[in-house]
């Protein structure tokens, strides 16, 4: 990142901190304002109590009432300032407990709207760094393919080769235009288109263009039922999830990649689970990988590809679908996503 759009962000950190520093002091103050305020209402309170009861005894004692303190604590009058002066040290407690409990709930719910403010804006800054990142790679690509057209004399082998690599870049920004537009739409108008589906020859005709396009990649599909599971889906959003999470767990593999696709019915639901042996996920990330923009770590240090919409295009698919999808841990290593669809 430039040397100027760093300090801009160093600077407007500063600031957001200066402000909740502020803030904080600002806080703290008021408590213990109210706290001085509480303290010099019941000293108060306790005096006029007292002077109340010293002048109610003298003229008890002058009107011959009461003789001595024992009597004057039995009279109705003695009592009824007591339970008065107890109702109104009551009264102020309560109103102590309202307002720190009204304060606290107060800064709590700013702090989480602060930090939900900060979370999405870092969200879209990380989405604006990759998704430009991801639109001027193949553009560029396609561009040097070009030009080297126009400049060279080149054998057939060659602009075979060529056209070949502009394909790809071509394939990968089309799916990059696809993911945006399907993002856009699931917000809005998603409608699943419903047919029946014969989930196992939909998997496993992925599985296998998936070893086409990473052929050094090992792929395994494993489908544990006697007969071919059909559910009722959306053809076109079930091949997404499918091949959004292949994909993924290639991305962040590292070497001996295994990726094992499992099928299986239980309990009238379809469980289809996607292995791999890569990095994993941290569990206290596993809850926010399906937000949407959200990808783990920093955009700037981040080496691994993508806009942070994969999961969550296929969180949303699933719920569309009213299936569910769990992040689990692959022992020794790695992820498991693990997807369950109604049988139809």
């Amino acid at each position: 990142m430039p040397a100027k759009a760093s300090d801009k962000i160093i600077l407007k950190f500063m600031k957001n901190t200066r402000l909740r520093l502020l803030s904080y002091f600002v806080i703290l103050y008021m408590l213990v304002a109210f706290a001085w305020w509480s303290i010099l209402l019941f000293t108060k309170n306790r005096d006029a109590y007292s002077a109340k009861i010293e002048l109610m005894k003298i003229g008890m004692v002058a009107q011959g009432i009461a003789d001595n303190e024992a009597e004057f604590k039995e009279t109705a009058a003695y009592q009824a300032l007591s339970e008065k002066y107890k109702r109104q040290e009551w009264m102020i407690l309560g109103e102590a407990c309202v307002f720190v409990i009204s304060l606290v709930i107060g800064v709590w719910l700013i702090n989480r709207g602060y930090n939900k403010e900060m979370t999405a804006a870092q969200q879209s800054r990380n989405f604006l760094l990759s998704i430009t990142h991801e639109l001027k790679s193949p553009i560029a690509s396609i561009r040097l393919v070009l030009e080297t057209f126009l400049k060279r004399d080149l054998n057939k082998e060659q602009i075979d080769k060529f056209s070949g690599n502009a394909l790809v870049e071509t394939e990968r920004l089309n799916n990059l235009v696809n993911n945006l537009l399907l993002a856009a739409k699931l917000e809005t108008a998603y409608e699943p288109v419903l047919e029946d589906i014969n989930i196992s020859e939909l998997v496993e005709e992925i599985v296998e263009k998936m070893k086409v396009k990473f052929p050094s990649v090992q792929f395994l599909y494993t489908e544990k039922t006697a007969l071919p599971p059909r559910i009722k889906a959306d053809r076109f959003g079930l091949s997404s999830v499918t091949i959004n999470l292949l994909e993924n767990a290639v991305k962040y593999a590292t070497e001996n990649i295994r990726i094992e696709t499992i099928l299986s019915v239980e309990k009238n639901q379809v469980h289809l689970d996607i292995t791999d042996n890569g990095i994993g996920i941290p569990d206290q990330e596993k809850k926010n990988v399906f937000g949407k923009f959200y990808r783990i770590g920093n955009e700037d240090t981040r080496k691994t590809k993508g806009t942070g919409l994969g999961l969550y295009i296929v969180n949303e698919i699933i719920k569309a679908h009213k299936g569910t999808i769990e992040v689990k841990n692959n022992l020794p290593k790695g992820t498991i996503f693990s997807i369950a669809f109604p049988v139809q």
